[in-house]
């Protein structure tokens, strides 16, 4: 089966809109309107690497409620098969998952994000992850191959970094943790550049054009 109508949606871009029936029942993009949203795929139900992703997103599920951000999985498993799953990992390890799982029989939903493999020959979703702002607005985009889980607490520091950048207009520097500096915009004019090397802050300048806040 060919599926040439895999897109690839980009940073910056308003997230496609959907509406989905989920193991909580249904749901859409714009019920999530002023939360953050981490919207992630995952290759198939009953698989082993797939399990230990949904018992670390569950384990880590308050953090996420901490930050205003709701977690929304998907394949194209069935309902039946998504529901029989996760109470399967509910009797083998006492953890519940806490958060909705999409079945995306038809691959529609998947097709619009640009979750499926690129093999023709096998209709299944790949390892992505969307970070999703209040406006419905892609801020980034995880792609991990089936043979290797994620790291959820990446997706928790960037989630963190991301929500710091659109609260304070800042950037963060590399392998940047919650409570280190962050960094002022460069100048965009010269102007503006004149102003920064004449200005008395408490900002941390190592030139112009690199100012860390504190």
């Amino acid at each position: 089966m060919e599926h040439n109508s895999n897109s690839c949606v980009k940073i910056g871009e308003r997230a496609p809109e959907f509406n989905a029936i989920t193991t909580f029942g249904p749901r859409s993009l714009s019920d999530y309107k002023g939360k953050w949203l981490v919207l992630f795929s995952h290759p198939g139900d009953f698989t082993p690497v797939c399990t230990t992703e949904f018992i670390a997103f569950a384990k880590k599920y308050p953090e996420f409620i901490k930050r205003n951000t709701e977690l929304l999985g998907l394949s194209i498993d069935s309902n039946a098969s998504h529901l029989a799953w996760v109470y399967d990992i509910y009797k083998q390890s006492g953890i519940q998952i806490p958060f909705p799982v999409i079945a995306d029989r038809d691959g529609s939903i998947a097709m619009k994000y640009g979750m499926l493999s690129a093999d023709s020959k096998l209709f299944a979703t790949v390892r992505n992850t969307f970070i999703i702002d209040p406006e419905g607005v892609i801020c980034a985009i995880l792609v991990y191959p089936y043979t290797n889980g994620r790291c959820i607490a990446e997706i928790l520091r960037l989630l963190e970094a991301l929500q710091i950048s659109y609260k304070e207009k800042v950037v963060t520097p590399a392998c940047w943790q919650p409570g280190e500096p962050t960094i002022i915009p460069p100048p965009q004019t010269y102007k503006e550049l004149i102003e920064r090397t004449q200005e008395n802050t408490q900002l941390n300048c190592l030139s112009w054009y690199l100012c860390y806040k504190e």
